[in-house]
């Protein structure tokens, strides 16, 4: 799309040019205006636009020089900061003359809204900012400067990093040879290169403009950049609230650029995406969801962030607000990866057989501080169940960020006295329990092509078999070799996959687990045996919760989660002969 159905333009005049002005939605609503960077035009705000057009009064303006909007006349001086402060405050007083408006920019527009946010001259004019892959110039003056006058290795190297990261900088500074690339092989190539490097697609983006509107927009960079780093401000503190949203995987801007932003935005709220660096373009559901929270919580009164977000709670940056759907949730590892997410600010899915346990899970992660939790009774090993489970966490919360597959059931024995029926039981819920899950939700997220992450839970008897433990141990090892396939079919899709290896957690899987060829009578003993035995091992499952989060975070393929299995891990790998003799061990039950 170029713009969504329904956008109303306007021309506003300002300082000797003219600015395109998009508008959508109820002009009665809070005013939220969209100012984009550089090369781009207000059209790469298109897709977070329509998803906030029914909430809000859209405005989204081409920067002089950009898109519809005329140049200024000489382009040398004709971009400064000053200026283009003059054109923020002359769109905000023709599209909500009587009250503030929440902005939001991304890269130069984001450059451009630090001005806006910290200049006392707008001051009254604001009543939030959202920041998107662009620092505050002054800001960004400062960090070089402490840096550099007090130099360790960490500073230095952060310094070279992000040197290195701005090469585009140093190119565009050069005189001519800018213009010329941007309106010969650059232009025509750069829609391509968007596509093949951060998988930016849509119809109406980049817009026929692109190669003037880039090469009139180098002199952004010219007429600023310099003299602000050289010369920054020192009063340059934001007189609003700042909600900064970081691309963990942008390659212009490293994150290590905001670590001394508290100081100059006292009202900081941070968030991350596992994204690069053209987010409106690649996680508009995200950043539309983020950017209404933040300013609904900054327009409606007595209105508030989420606790967990309010808080500064531990990974609350990333998964605020993200749905995540959690399978075997009424107890164990699944519970307590439920409320590690629920602490984290997310709206948590508890998904169980066990009606009342997974009810109470939801009941625990609300007050745990999620964002939003929900009950859900299904059978992972029953297709039917999980399609339909799917498609109503679709219907009635979106599409899922994070899956965690956790459900499982125990089965120990030997070989030949596991039935055909220990069997199937075992594989439907510990095996094609996993492929269900990842084939319904795993397909909403591909749809939706935003990203996001599944996570498998198998188990250290993947890679370390026992003689007792044939049909578990191949369910499990059959959940790790699928992780690991699918990981390598997603990566191009930024949908990240996990396999989770926990080893012996203090869980109420040895509760309820089988124990083939056992009577009645000693199945019980042999389970309370094994109860008492997780129990003396004393790892919690709170803490194979931890590791999930951070695997997420990290986006890592294989976690061993317990010391024994990260010992069993690296046997199976150098020394795969202690791995069979350890199998050989009957366990003492």
């Amino acid at each position: 799309m170029s713009l969504p159905e329904g956008a109303r333009e306007r021309r506003v005049r300002t300082g000797g040019v003219e600015l395109c002005v998009a508008e959508l939605g109820d002009p009665g609503r809070p005013t939220v205006v969209l100012v984009h960077g550089y090369p781009d035009s207000k059209e790469v705000w298109s897709e977070v636009a329509a998803r906030l057009a029914d909430r809000f009064h859209l405005v989204l303006y081409d920067v002089r020089g950009h898109g519809r909007s005329t140049a200024p006349v000489p382009l040398r001086g004709g971009f400064t900061l000053e200026k283009l402060t003059d054109d923020f405050l002359a769109v905000a007083d023709a599209v909500s003359p009587d009250r503030p408006v929440h902005l939001v920019g991304h890269d130069w527009g984001s450059v451009q809204g630090w001005e806006f946010a910290t200049v006392r001259r707008t001051e009254g004019r604001i009543a939030s900012f959202t920041s998107l892959s662009g620092p505050s110039l002054d800001h960004f003056g400062h960090w070089i400067t402490e840096r550099l006058r007090r130099p360790t290795p960490r500073r230095a190297a952060q310094v070279l990093g992000q040197g290195a990261r701005s090469w585009y900088v140093y190119a565009l500074h050069t005189p001519v040879l800018p213009e010329l690339a941007w309106r010969g092989p650059l232009g025509r190539r750069w829609p391509a290169l968007l596509r093949r490097a951060e998988k930016v697609s849509g119809e109406g983006y980049p817009t026929g403009s692109l190669p003037s509107d880039a090469a009139r927009g180098a002199w952004l960079y010219r007429d600023n950049v310099r003299s602000r780093i050289l010369r920054p401000r020192p009063d340059a503190y934001a007189h609003v609230p700042v909600q900064l949203i970081t691309p963990t995987g942008d390659a212009f801007l490293s994150e290590r650029l905001y670590d001394d932003l508290d100081r100059w935005a006292p009202r900081l709220v941070r968030r991350s995406l596992p994204a690069k660096h053209w987010v409106p373009r690649t996680r508009p559901d995200q950043l539309a969801a983020w950017i209404a929270e933040f300013v609904t919580a900054h327009e409606e009164e007595g209105a508030s962030l989420p606790p967990a977000v309010a808080s500064g709670r531990r990974y609350a940056d990333r998964f605020g607000g993200r749905l995540v759907v959690v399978t075997g949730a009424a107890g164990g590892i699944g519970r307590a990866t439920a409320l590690a997410f629920a602490d984290a600010g997310a709206r948590v899915v508890a998904v169980d057989r066990d009606a009342e346990g997974a009810a109470r899970t939801a009941e625990r992660a609300l007050r745990a501080g999620a964002a939003g939790a929900w009950p859900e009774v299904a059978d992972v090993g029953d297709e039917g169940a999980v399609e339909k489970l799917a498609a109503r966490v679709a219907a009635e919360h979106g599409t899922v960020d994070v899956l965690v597959n956790n459900a499982g059931i125990g089965l120990s024995g030997a070989f030949f006295d596991t039935t055909a029926d220990d069997w199937r039981r075992v594989l439907d819920v510990n095996l094609w329990g996993v492929v269900h899950g990842c084939r319904f939700f795993g397909r909403q997220m591909l749809e939706r092509g935003q990203g996001g992450h599944i996570v498998n839970v198998a188990s250290m008897a993947a890679y370390q078999p026992l003689r007792v433990l044939s049909a578990y141990g191949a369910s499990k090892a059959a959940v790790l070799s699928l992780s690991e396939s699918l990981r390598a079919e997603l990566a191009d899709r930024d949908i990240g996959v996990t396999a989770i290896c926990p080893g012996v957690v203090s869980t109420g899987i040895t509760a309820t687990a089988r124990f083939a060829g056992a009577s009645e009578a000693e199945e019980r003993r042999l389970r309370q045996r094994s109860t008492r035995l997780y129990a003396l091992r004393g790892y919690p499952p709170e803490r194979v919760a931890a590791a999930i989060l951070r695997a997420v975070v990290e986006n890592r393929p294989l976690v061993p989660v317990t010391p024994e299995a990260r010992v069993a891990l690296l046997l199976s790998r150098l020394a795969p002969g202690a791995v069979r003799a350890l199998a050989r061990r009957s366990p003492r039950l």
